[in-house]
C-alpha cells in the first residue's frame, strides 16, 4: 500500500515544489520580458500564436493521463501496474502518430506563409506534448514530488537556455523560439522518462482485449476531468483566440504579453495543486474541511495583497517595455485572475476530485465557456470593444471560482460566503484603481483597501499562523 501522508510530509512537498517553481516562474518572467524587448512585435506575436494552440494538443490524449491519475494514484512506484500504463499510452501514441500526420499534411494543402510554419510546428508538437505530460501526470500519480520538481525545472531551464542562445545568435523569427519549446520538450523526457520511469515506455503489452478493457476504463473515468480541466482552460483560451480572429497581429501580441505574465504568477500556484491532490485523496474525510479553511485562509490574503505590485511594476515595464505600453493597461485588467484562478486550481478542483465529483466539475467548467464565449462574441461582435472583451473574461473566471465554491461548501459544510464577497469588492477595488486612476493615487487607495481587509480577516490570519506551527513539528 502507498505511503501515509502526514502534515509534515505534504509542507515537505509543497515546500519543494515551491522552491522549483519559483526558479521556473523566474526563469519565464525573463523570457517575457527579454524576448519581447529584442525581436519584432509581429514575430513576437506569431510565438504566442503557436503557444497558444499547443495547449490544446493535449486534448488528443483523449481523457487517458487524467484517467492514470484517478485509478492509479493510491499506489507508489514499485506497487503500479506498470504493464498497464504503458501498454495504454503506447496505444494512444499510435493514434496521435496517424493524427499528426494528417495535420502536418493538412498544413500544406490549406494554409499559406506563417500560418503553414506554425501549423507545421503544431503536427510536430502532439506526440513529444503527450509524452511530457504523461511523465510528469506519471511523477504526480505515485507521489514522487522531488522528481517531478526536477523534470519542471530542467524543462524549464533548457527552454529558457534554447531562447537566450537565439537571441545571441541573432536569431529572430518566431519558429525558432516554437522550435525551443518543442526540443526543451523532448530533451526532458530523454532524460528523466528514460531514466526514472523506463518501464513506462519499455516492456511486453497487454494482450489486445485486456488493454481494450483497460483503455475504456481509464478513459472512461478521465475524459470527464480532461474536458473538464481543458474547458476550464478555455474560458481565458478562447478570449484569446477571439482577439486574435478579431484584432490585428500586434493587438494580440499585446494582450497576449499581459496573459503571460499572469499566466506565470499561475503556474507557481498550480505547482502546489499538484503536490494537494495525492495528500488530499489519501487524507481522512473528516480533516479536509478544515484544510480547506486553513489554505483558503493563506492564500486570499497573500495574493490580495500580491496585486499592489502591479502599481510599481507597472512603471518598470513602461521603461523596458515602451512598445508594450497598452500591455501595461491590459494587465491591470487581468491580474485578478490570479486571485480566483488559483483558488480553482489549489482548492477547488482539488476537492471535488478527491470526492469523485468530476462530472459536477465538468458541469461548472462547460457552462462557463458556454457562457463565456456567447458573452464574448457579443462584445466583440456587437460592441467591438476590447477592454470590455478583458473585462468579461475576468467576470467569467470569477463567477466559475464562486459557482465552484459553493459546490465544494455544500460537500465539506464550510462557510466562507462572507469571505466570497469581501474578495469581490477587493479586486473590484483594485481593477478601478488600476485602470482609472494614476499610479501614485492607485497604489494609495489600494493600500487603504488592503489595511482595511487585513483588519476584517485578522483572527482568520492569527489561526493560520498557529495551524502552521503544529505543521511544522
Amino acid at each position: 500500500m502507498s505511503k501515509q501522508i502526514t502534515g509534515k510530509s505534504i509542507a515537505k512537498n509543497i515546500s519543494l515544489s515551491v522552491l522549483v517553481q519559483a526558479i521556473s516562474l523566474i526563469v519565464g518572467f525573463v523570457m517575457n520580458l527579454i524576448v519581447p524587448k529584442y525581436i519584432d512585435e509581429y514575430q513576437y506575436s506569431y510565438w504566442q500564436t503557436f503557444l497558444l494552440y499547443s495547449q490544446y494538443v493535449g486534448f488528443f490524449h483523449f481523457g487517458l493521463l487524467d484517467g492514470i491519475v484517478l485509478r492509479y494514484s493510491q499506489y507508489d512506484y514499485d506497487e503500479l501496474d506498470k504493464k498497464a500504463v504503458r501498454s495504454q499510452y503506447l496505444a494512444i501514441i499510435c493514434i496521435d502518430a496517424f493524427i499528426s500526420l494528417i495535420l502536418f499534411i493538412s498544413a500544406f494543402i490549406f494554409f499559406s506563409g506563417i500560418n503553414k510554419i506554425i501549423v507545421i510546428l503544431l503536427s510536430i508538437i502532439i506526440i513529444p506534448s503527450i509524452t511530457y505530460n504523461y511523465v510528469s501526470f506519471t511523477f504526480q500519480t505515485t507521489n514522487r514530488i522531488s522528481k517531478y520538481a526536477r523534470y519542471i525545472m530542467l524543462d524549464r531551464c533548457l527552454y529558457c537556455g534554447i531562447v537566450v542562445a537565439c537571441l545571441l545568435f541573432n536569431l529572430k523569427k518566431a519558429y525558432w523560439y516554437c522550435i525551443a519549446y518543442i526540443i526543451s520538450q523532448i530533451i526532458s523526457i530523454l532524460i528523466f522518462g528514460m531514466k526514472y520511469s523506463r518501464e513506462l515506455f519499455f516492456g511486453k503489452m497487454l494482450p489486445t482485449i485486456e488493454l481494450r478493457i483497460n483503455l475504456s476504463k481509464t478513459i472512461g473515468a478521465g475524459v470527464w476531468l480532461m474536458i473538464a480541466s481543458y474547458s476550464a482552460n478555455l474560458v481565458v483560451g478562447l478570449g484569446k483566440m477571439i482577439v486574435q480572429w478579431r484584432w490585428d497581429e500586434l493587438t494580440f501580441g499585446k494582450v497576449s504579453l499581459s496573459f503571460s505574465l499572469t499566466t506565470f504568477v499561475l503556474h507557481f500556484v498550480t505547482a502546489i495543486s499538484v503536490v494537494l491532490f495525492p495528500s488530499i485523496k489519501r487524507l481522512d474525510s473528516d480533516r479536509l474541511p478544515d484544510l480547506y479553511k486553513s489554505i483558503r485562509d493563506g492564500i486570499s490574503p497573500l495574493l490580495l495583497l500580491a496585486l499592489i505590485f502591479y502599481f510599481p511594476g507597472s512603471h518598470l515595464l513602461k521603461l523596458w517595455l515602451p512598445k508594450y505600453v497598452a500591455s501595461i493597461v491590459y494587465l491591470g485588467i487581468l491580474l485578478p485572475i490570479i486571485v480566483y484562478s488559483s483558488k480553482v486550481s489549489l482548492l477547488t478542483n482539488n476537492y471535488l476530485k478527491a470526492y469523485r465529483k468530476e462530472k459536477t466539475l465538468l458541469v461548472i467548467n462547460i457552462l462557463s465557456v458556454v457562457f463565456g464565449f456567447v458573452v464574448y462574441l457579443i462584445l466583440t461582435y456587437v460592441f467591438n470593444n476590447l477592454f470590455v472583451l478583458l473585462f468579461s473574461i475576468v467576470g467569467i473566471i470569477m463567477i466559475r471560482s464562486i459557482v465552484s465554491e459553493i459546490a465544494v461548501m455544500k460537500i465539506i459544510n464550510v462557510k466562507i460566503l462572507f469571505d466570497i464577497i469581501l474578495e469581490v469588492i477587493i479586486t473590484s477595488i483594485f481593477i478601478v484603481c488600476a485602470v482609472f486612476f494614476s499610479r501614485t493615487i492607485g497604489f494609495f487607495m489600494y493600500a487603504i483597501a488592503i489595511i482595511i481587509y487585513f483588519c476584517i480577516k485578522r483572527r482568520s490570519i492569527a489561526n493560520l499562523l498557529l495551524i502552521a506551527k503544529k505543521y511544522k513539528k
